[in-house]
C-alpha cells in the first residue's frame, strides 16, 4: 500500500493556481459585457467618470476595474484607468478589429465548461446546443459571438491561402457567414455560397444583407450530412464542424462536401484539432470540456483521424498547421485528386 505524502512537504500550489486562474476571465468577460474598453478609447478616465459614461454606480464597477488591471486588460496610472493596446485594438466597440461582442459566446461556452463533470458521469450533454430546440434569439445571440472569429478567420485565409484565382467559395456549416463575406470583401473576384442548416441560413442572410454583399455572397439551405451540396467550387471551407460531428458524420461530410469540389480544387478546415498526443495544443485540449458538454458526439480530433477521413474522400497533400488560425484554432489544407 502506497504510503501518504507527509503533510507540510507538498504544498496545494497547483490547487490554488487554478482555484484563482478562473477570475482574470471572469473580469474579462464582466468588461466586455458593460462594454468598459469603448469609453476609453479617446484617453484616461476615473473610475467617477467611467461609471457615469457606462451608467453604473462607481462603487461597483471599482473593482471590476482593479481586476482588469490586473487582467492585463487596462493600465492605472494617478488614479485614472487606460485601454492597454491590445484591448484597444480588439475590445472598443465600432473597430474593424472588435471581439468584446463574443460575450455572449463566453457565457455559453464557460458555462458548459462547468457541467463537464455531470456530462461524463451521465454520458450526455448537460448543455446541449441543439440548434432546432433554440429560440430565435437564442440562435442569433450565439452566431453574434461567433461572428467577430469568422470575420478574422475569413480575412486570414484570403491573405494566406493564396485565394487569387479562384472563383467560387464553399462555406459549409458557415454560420453567421462571416468568413464567406470577409474572404469576398478581401478577393475582388471571388464569389462564395454559404450552406447551413435552414434555421441558421435565415441568420446567416441576415448579416451578409447587413455586410451588402448579397450580390457575391449567397446562403443556401442545406444539410451536408444528407448529400453533397449543389454546384461546383474550386475551394471549400469547414470551419468549427467537423469538431460538432461524431466521427462517421465527419467521414460523411467530407465524402460528400468532396463530391462538390473540381480535381485539384482546395478544402480548408477550420478548427480546434489535437496532435495524436492528445496533448496539443493546449486549447484544443481544453475546448474538449465544453464540447462533451454540449455535443453528443463531437470533439476535437487528432490529426491521424482527420488523415484518414481526408484520403477516404479523396484527398491527398494534406498539411496541418497547428495554432495557425484565430482563437488558437488549427488549419488543415488538402487537395482533391479525384
Amino acid at each position: 500500500m502506497a504510503s501518504q505524502p507527509e503533510q507540510g512537504k507538498i504544498e496545494p500550489k497547483t490547487f490554488f493556481r487554478h482555484v484563482y486562474g478562473v477570475y482574470p476571465s471572469m473580469a474579462m468577460l464582466a468588461g466586455m459585457q458593460l462594454d468598459v474598453f469603448t469609453p476609453l478609447k479617446d484617453g484616461p478616465m476615473s473610475s467617477a467618470r467611467l461609471a457615469e459614461a457606462l451608467d453604473v454606480p462607481q462603487e461597483k464597477l471599482r473593482p471590476l476595474l482593479y481586476a482588469l488591471v490586473n487582467a492585463e486588460l487596462l493600465r492605472i496610472e494617478d488614479d485614472q484607468f487606460a485601454n492597454t493596446p491590445e484591448s484597444d485594438l480588439y475590445l472598443v466597440r465600432g473597430r474593424s478589429t472588435y471581439l468584446g461582442g463574443a460575450h455572449e459566446l463566453y457565457s455559453d461556452l464557460w458555462s458548459a465548461a462547468l457541467t463537464a463533470g455531470q456530462s461524463i458521469r451521465d454520458g450526455a450533454p448537460h448543455k446541449k446546443h441543439d440548434f432546432a430546440a433554440m429560440s430565435d434569439a437564442e440562435l442569433a445571440a450565439f452566431f453574434r459571438g461567433l461572428h467577430p472569429a469568422a470575420l478574422a478567420t475569413g480575412r486570414q485565409l484570403a491573405a494566406s491561402c493564396s485565394f487569387t484565382g479562384l472563383r467560387h467559395l464553399m462555406d459549409v456549416g458557415g454560420g453567421s457567414g462571416g468568413l464567406a463575406i470577409a474572404a469576398c470583401q478581401n478577393c475582388r473576384d471571388l464569389r462564395a455560397t454559404v450552406f447551413e442548416l435552414p434555421r441558421v441560413a435565415e441568420i446567416a442572410r441576415l448579416f451578409v444583407e447587413e455586410a451588402g454583399m448579397t450580390d457575391r455572397v449567397q446562403v443556401r439551405a442545406a444539410d451536408v450530412l444528407a448529400c453533397a451540396p449543389e454546384g461546383r467550387f474550386d475551394v471549400a471551407v469547414l470551419r468549427n464542424l467537423i469538431q460538432v460531428l461524431g466521427p462517421d458524420e465527419a467521414r460523411r461530410a467530407l465524402h460528400n462536401v468532396g463530391e462538390a469540389i473540381e480535381p485539384g480544387g482546395l478544402l480548408i478546415i477550420v478548427g480546434h484539432i489535437l496532435q495524436d498526443s492528445r496533448l496539443e495544443p493546449v486549447a484544443a485540449v481544453a475546448m474538449n470540456l465544453i464540447f462533451l458538454s454540449i455535443y453528443d458526439a463531437g470533439q476535437a480530433y487528432t490529426e491521424r483521424e482527420h488523415r484518414s477521413w481526408l484520403e477516404d474522400a479523396g484527398f491527398a497533400d494534406i498539411e496541418v498547421q497547428y495554432g495557425a488560425a484565430p482563437a488558437g484554432m488549427s488549419i488543415v489544407l488538402a487537395r482533391k485528386t479525384r
